[in-house]
């Protein structure tokens, strides 16, 4: 079987598997936002918080919460790295530094999960379980939380109100992350990943040198990075590393993982808007860019120039060959068009056009699927935003899902979608007109430069994935991009709250002969048209500097 069959193959069998779960899970997710009962650790959650789980909230009640739980997990965080070398557990590790702390914080708080540390010789195991791991449950659920309440805003009429946060965060918990993750670690560590409090051992003799490795509780904390699109690796080489990641099946498994819960998502916004027919249509769009973007991505790896590349049947450097070119770029693509930036191969490596295309994923804004919850909430600000350009050109307000879209709605979108873009840009522009942070590049010239727009889109969009050759543990990095986190996290959840308050309050407008059917694959095209051309006017000056140069001068 040759490589590209084999990569066909895979990618057939994962869209089948993702298939079979979209109804009953998107489903199950719909039962549990909508439902009034309580289970009782839900409850007994609520009694030590202090939170009635039956007051709703309006939006800038809701925003309070999200912004007080996040700042609590921010702190909380921090400390216990500054704290680790005096906690049991710790490996024998020191505590971490002060501006490595804040980035790190913040970036398992946001959903990130970018890391500029090597993980096993970093973080002990009270840390990463204690620390991380929960933060990757909590920091999903919050997202997920964010766009169930935008749903509400289209669901509901002339009330202000959007739901509960806590009862929101306390049900993506316990009820989809919690059970989920705890198959999906039984799956892995059935396969071969590591799942143990095991210390440092030596593991033979290299080069004159020993080479050490430490276990810990890997499986469970993949399982929540894969299913939570949080991304932060238990070692260094992220899911490249055997412990995580032992063999093909699990690399497509991960993918799965990845996918799942954004793609489902669109299922749950059908019915919980009374239309499924809707979230058909935001599914058709997300799952167009997506195949789209893998195909493009495997044509790069694939077809190339020189003999070495074309001997080798790809472009392996940098790669697993466990995984291959085609397990590779499935991977790579689905990381960076959802807000996981787990790896599994150096996207440095890749070729310059194949390294535009993660750049470019990220830059979509990560909606096709996109994370927990930040996809579905990312891609509906869009659909407004082509329902805005329908409504102009055939001169009638527009409107969606029954609700007017208006001056106030259409502000709040405009400036959810520039804020990102704004970061990523100012701040990677800072950093290559300031003396000192280019010397972290590895690479001069177009490649060095990718390096540091890579980083700041990275952490902008919340992804977290690396592109390598950055050396990001400096004071300037840490600090840029944990600023680049916080506020790409939560400055668009600002304006994705106050846009759910504004629908809820309006009263449903009747359908009629001159609305826009957008159920219908000619709003699906509308929408993907959108999509590119948006961010391609945003971001193509930029990515003409860095991969299009690289790649049109190979």
């Amino acid at each position: 079987m040759g490589p590209v069959t084999a990569a066909v193959l895979q990618l057939v069998a994962l869209i089948g598997a993702l298939a079979l779960c979209y109804i009953p899970f998107g489903n199950y997710m719909a039962r549990v936002y909508t439902s009034d009962k309580h289970w009782r650790v839900e409850k007994w959650i609520y009694k030590g918080i202090g939170a009635n789980p039956d007051t709703e909230m309006r939006w800038p009640a809701y925003l309070r919460g999200v912004l007080a739980f996040s700042l609590i997990g921010v702190l909380f965080l921090y400390l216990l790295q500054r704290l680790q070398g005096i906690l049991p557990g710790s490996l024998n590790f020191s505590s971490v530094n002060p501006a490595q702390s804040f980035n790190t914080a913040v970036s398992f708080v946001t959903n990130t999960n970018w890391q500029s540390y090597y993980g096993e010789q970093t973080m002990g195991h009270v840390v990463q379980t204690a620390g991380l791991a929960v933060q990757n449950f909590v920091s999903a659920a919050v997202g997920i939380a964010v766009a169930v309440a935008l749903v509400r805003g289209f669901a509901r009429s002339r009330t202000g109100e959007i739901g509960n946060f806590w009862s929101d965060l306390v049900r993506g918990v316990i009820r989809i992350l919690v059970p989920f993750a705890a198959v999906a670690a039984v799956i892995l560590v059935a396969c071969g990943a590591v799942q143990n409090f095991s210390g440092i051992h030596e593991v033979g003799q290299f080069m004159g040198g020993s080479q050490q490795w430490n276990g810990g509780a890997v499986a469970s904390q993949e399982a929540i990075k894969e299913l939570g699109t949080n991304g932060g690796g238990y070692f260094n080489a992220n899911s490249a590393h055997p412990f995580e990641n032992p063999t093909p099946f699990t690399n497509l498994f991960e993918i799965f993982l990845i996918l799942l819960i954004p793609f489902a998502l669109t299922r749950t916004f059908g019915v919980m808007v009374g239309s499924v027919k809707q979230g058909y249509a935001i599914l058709a769009t997300m799952f167009t860019i997506w195949l789209g973007f893998v195909a493009l991505m495997m044509w790069t790896e694939f077809a190339h120039h020189g003999p070495a590349l074309q001997l080798a049947g790809g472009a392996y450097e940098g790669k697993e060959v466990r995984f291959g070119v085609g397990g590779s770029s499935i991977f790579a693509v689905s990381t960076t068009l959802t807000s996981t930036g787990a790896v599994d191969s150096f996207h440095s490596s890749f070729t310059g056009l194949g390294g535009g295309i993660t750049l470019l994923s990220m830059m979509l804004g990560e909606i096709a699927p996109g994370g927990t919850g930040s996809g579905l909430y990312g891609i509906l600000i869009m659909a407004i935003i082509a329902v805005f350009i329908a409504g102009l050109m055939v001169g009638r307000t527009p409107e969606y899902l029954g609700k007017k879209i208006g001056a106030r709605e259409i502000k709040l979108s405009a400036i959810y979608i520039l804020i990102t873009p704004a970061l990523a840009l100012v701040f990677a522009a800072v950093s290559m007109a300031l003396p000192t942070p280019p010397h972290s590049m590895l690479n001069p010239g177009a490649h060095g430069f990718s390096e540091v727009l890579y980083a700041f889109t990275s952490a902008a969009n919340n992804n977290g994935s690396a592109f390598a050759g950055l050396n990001a543990n400096t004071d300037w990095f840490n600090t840029m991009t944990g600023l680049a986190m916080l506020f790409g996290r939560f400055l668009p959840m600002v304006f994705v709250l106050a846009l759910a308050g504004s629908l809820a309050e309006q009263k449903p407008v009747p359908a009629t002969a001159g609305t826009l059917r957008t159920e219908k694959p000619l709003f699906t095209g509308l929408l993907v048209g959108a999509i590119l051309i948006i961010t391609g006017l945003t971001y193509f000056p930029a990515l003409a500097l860095g991969p299009l140069a690289e790649g049109l001068a190979s």
